[in-house]
């Protein structure tokens, strides 16, 4: 998982309500064997659209997302935060999320956001036309216009999404506490060995 501090560039100011995980990716989506390539149906409905943001060349290659409140909710498929990841983006922000999604989004290395809502309105307005810049360190979301919106997030994510560490890295990082425990209850408890053949 790659490691976030700062996030910065333009903001896809997307702003709706109630996205469900179908809207995000839709079913027919999740029959994919890799991760790789799910961008490509993230939004799909929205996308068919006229003039939807999504596919509007002044956010190409936008690293933020801004999104309105109970982002993600709906089915708890992980696909949703694939595509997320896929598109670009490394951070959500919105009034709300889903547990669920918001958990997948940390278990895969996106920044969830959550900021009143008029926060979310100024940031959409600053979006139009200017870059967002957010600092995990210091927990805010700035603009060029002075604006600043300081936001929570629990201490154990943040380590994990500074240090870019998912469940898989955090095991590894513990590699010398478990050999030391295995050769310990080698010691100990050696009927509990395999035996080798």
């Amino acid at each position: 998982m790659k490691a976030i501090s700062k996030v910065s560039g333009r903001a896809i100011p997307f702003g709706r309500k109630n996205v469900d995980t179908d809207i995000i990716i839709p079913a027919r989506w999740l029959k994919t064997t890799t991760r790789e390539g799910m961008g490509k149906g993230a939004f799909e409905t929205v996308r068919r659209e006229a003039g939807n943001v999504f596919d509007d060349p002044e956010y190409a290659g936008s690293p933020i997302l801004i999104a309105g409140d109970n982002f993600g909710c709906g089915s708890s498929r992980e696909h949703a935060a694939w595509a997320l990841l896929d598109m670009g983006i490394a951070a959500v922000i919105a009034s709300g999320f889903s547990d669920i999604f918001s958990s997948n989004a940390f278990k895969n290395g996106i920044l969830t956001i959550e900021l009143p809502q008029s926060a979310i309105d100024r940031l959409m307005e600053v979006s139009m036309t200017d870059p967002v810049d957010i600092d995990l360190d210091s927990q805010s979301v700035t603009t060029p216009f002075q604006d600043r919106f300081e936001f929570q997030i629990d201490p154990f994510r943040k380590h994990c999404l500074m240090n870019g560490l998912d469940e898989v890295g955090m095991t590894m990082a513990q590699d010398d506490a478990i050999a030391t425990y295995e050769e310990r209850l080698m010691l100990e408890k050696p009927w509990q060995q395999p035996v080798m053949r």
